[in-house]
């Protein structure tokens, strides 16, 4: 009897389309949330073969409602508590792509210690976090990243509470991947999600996201035509960091002070600092750009800040696991509830 054998069929490449759920989405018209969702959806099918392998985690927010519109597994967790979830969700799989999805208020607020500690810690997740210096959800009052003075609905008078700065906080608790980018610049963004996708380790990304309804405007000098080029540092590995509208101005380093230069009159790219992912001490001075006012002014740095390569927590947890087997065999439940002390009672 003849037999046929079956070659086995490539995977059909995914599209932004397998990864829209049948949702309704339910944000507030001209929301930047809108083009952050496209841009993942867009993104996704470049390096996913199987959505079943993907995972969404969100907490409370505007932000957090993304689960619902990814045709992905997903969490919508409780305040805060996204990234602990999340770490919890790739120590049992290791294989499972897995993604937070957070505000400034979630994240930074309620969530401040399990952001640092799943920064520290570095499961292989990618985070992004909508930064738009406002509570949306809740309508409208000051977050941890809302500039001093503000008035909201919860400041009437101005915000006397200094903000938190994301990407310093994420570089002193060891972050091992953090950047910035914007939702009104896709291209960038899309460019910044494969970085944090490759990236072995916990990818934490800020986006600057435009809330029309509490906060419309706040980073439009960054987004738009006229303050762009003025206003935007564009990081890029091994470049000299120019900026301007004619590619006309460079930050110097001076020490460690950055300085801004005219290029020209004897100063030339080569005279500038050139960005390096794996330079910590420089990636905390870049940091501190968002931090200098008045006649101080910098440009604000979009792009990858850092990069380094350490080992991932479930990595370690599974090796220290074996060790623990080939060391003292699987010992019963009862044995290990009990412990190796026991007392006698007369």
């Amino acid at each position: 009897m003849e037999t046929t054998t079956l070659e086995p069929t490539a995977p059909v490449k995914l599209t932004a389309k397998d990864f829209t759920s049948d949702q309704e989405i339910k944000w507030c018209p001209g929301c930047g949330d809108y083009s952050i969702l496209k841009q993942v959806q867009t993104v996704l099918p470049d390096f996913v073969v199987e959505k079943e392998k993907v995972v969404f985690v969100s907490g409370i927010g505007c932000s957090s409602r993304f689960p619902y519109y990814m045709n992905t597994y997903g969490i919508h967790s409780i305040h805060g508590r996204a990234p602990a979830i999340a770490t919890g969700v790739k120590a049992a799989n290791p294989e499972l792509n897995v993604w937070v999805i957070s505000g400034d208020g979630d994240l930074m607020s309620i969530g401040g210690n399990h952001l640092i500690h799943v920064l520290r810690r570095n499961p292989n997740i990618k985070l992004m976090m909508f930064n738009n210096e406002i509570y949306g959800l809740t309508k409208g009052q000051y977050s941890p990243t809302s500039q001093r003075g503000v008035v909201t609905k919860s400041t009437p008078f101005g915000s006397l509470d200094e903000p938190f700065n994301p990407a310093e906080l994420a570089l002193g608790a060891k972050s091992t991947f953090f950047a910035r980018t914007l939702d009104r610049d896709p291209k960038h963004m899309q460019a910044i999600i494969h970085r944090a996708n490759a990236h072995k380790g916990t990818s934490f990304v800020e986006v600057y996201q435009n809330c029309p309804v509490f906060n419309d405007g706040v980073f439009f000098v960054y987004t738009e035509k006229e303050t762009k080029k003025e206003e935007c540092l564009w990081l890029e590995n091994g470049k000299p960091l120019v900026f301007g509208q004619t590619e006309n101005k460079g930050i110097k380093l001076d020490g460690f002070k950055p300085v801004v230069v005219e290029l020209g009159d004897g100063v030339s790219k080569d005279d500038l600092w050139v960005h390096d992912e794996s330079d910590k001490i420089k990636a905390s001075i870049l940091a501190q750009f968002a931090n200098y006012k008045g006649d101080e002014h910098k440009p604000r740095p979009f792009g990858v800040f850092y990069k380094e390569e350490r080992s991932c927590i479930e990595d370690d947890m599974s090796a220290q696991i074996d060790y623990a087997f080939e060391k003292k065999g699987r010992v019963p439940l009862n044995k290990i509830l009990s412990g190796d002390k026991t007392w006698t009672i007369v």
